[in-house]
């Protein structure tokens, strides 16, 4: 049976235009207002973060909204202040909706003397007082191992199937692409849903940070190219492997990226590059220069977590969400022909 309580949503500054569409999609679901809790997140002279909550939120519900994208440090600091004051003001239960986790990519001993620095952000999450984690495309899938407490990770791959099957509708000459054979599974996923091949970027490094080349591991020659990764950085390899796959017969170049981290010389990258489309999702709040950029496209992610949110509240099935049959109906005002 659902709970009595509502569930409420709270936002830090890291991405507010996401934390406002979830909360008008999840309006939309419940047929009642559903905005978010009344709070401030603000900082003294010296940058420390200071969090005051205005409404009463004992015994409630609560979902906080906050990807700890750049300034990773900064966001991840609001969201564990956040937990506590939510703790300290006696909340029911505590979710932390993370559309991106942060040091991620920090997920193993590379070498010698480095950290597991996405072990110690799940220790500090957890000692907060947040209960549960929700989140999106995980850069290693194991990290979930990292926390004592339940994770929901969303796959944005169902988003993805449901756009290319609208903007692409002939799929005879449309073939995924792995960036990098740790990609595999990801890609594969997606040229199930899709029905499409596959095909493998093997990159070979000299050192780390620096790709000496690439080859393509099946035959891309006439086909539309799709490639897909959880995150775009820099773009560098991105770009590249586009030239190397128009170079072996690809007729077309799109990317579908989960998290579009686009640090640094990115967005000039791609706006050059031999790529007709980039599509990223909402996890991490566009910049100004990658709204106005004509080849990169944002897909929003407020629908799957709205609803997640609300099966989670509701105690249903989350993973529900990863079936076409279900998510097809929530995208059904972008993606009508789906």
């Amino acid at each position: 049976m659902p709970s009595l309580i509502e569930p409420k949503l709270i936002s830090g500054n890291a991405n507010r235009n996401l934390a406002n569409a979830v909360a008008r999609r999840m309006s939309m679901h419940r047929g009642i207002n559903v905005g978010l809790v009344d709070a401030r997140v603000e900082r003294f002279n010296d940058q420390e973060i200071f969090v005051e909550v205005f409404e009463n939120v004992r015994g409630e519900d609560m979902f906080i909204i906050q990807p700890t994208s750049n300034p990773a440090n900064d966001n991840l600091m609001e969201l564990l202040i956040m937990a506590d004051a939510l703790r300290r003001s006696s909340a029911a239960r505590i979710t932390a909706v993370i559309p991106y986790f942060g040091y991620a990519r920090q997920d193993r001993r590379t070498k010698a003397r480095t950290p597991i620095t996405a072990k110690l952000v799940a220790n500090m999450i957890a000692e907060s007082g947040i209960e549960r984690v929700l989140t999106m495309d995980l850069h290693a899938a194991q990290i979930q191992g990292f926390f004592d407490l339940p994770v929901d990770n969303l796959y944005a791959s169902p988003i993805f199937a449901l756009d290319i099957m609208h903007h692409f509708q002939d799929m005879s000459d449309v073939m995924v692409v792995s960036p990098d054979v740790g990609g595999v599974a990801r890609a594969r996923e997606l040229a199930q849903r899709i029905g499409a091949p596959l095909s493998i970027v093997d990159k070979r490094r000299e050192k780390a940070g620096e790709v000496a080349g690439m080859t393509i591991i099946g035959d891309v020659t006439g086909k539309r190219c799709i490639i897909v990764d959880d995150i775009c950085d820099t773009a560098g390899t991105l770009c590249k492997a586009a030239e190397v796959l128009i170079e072996n017969g690809a007729t077309e170049v799109h990317s579908y990226i989960t998290h579009g981290v686009l640090s640094g010389p990115a967005v000039d990258r791609i706006k050059k590059s031999v790529m007709k489309s980039l599509v990223v999702t909402d996890s991490i709040e566009a910049t100004p220069e990658t709204e106005a950029a004509e080849n990169i496209r944002i897909v929003p992610t407020a629908p799957m977590f709205a609803q997640a949110i609300l099966n989670i509240w509701n105690g249903t099935s989350v993973s529900s969400l990863f079936e076409t049959q279900t998510l097809g109906p929530i995208y059904e005002g972008l993606y009508n022909a789906a």
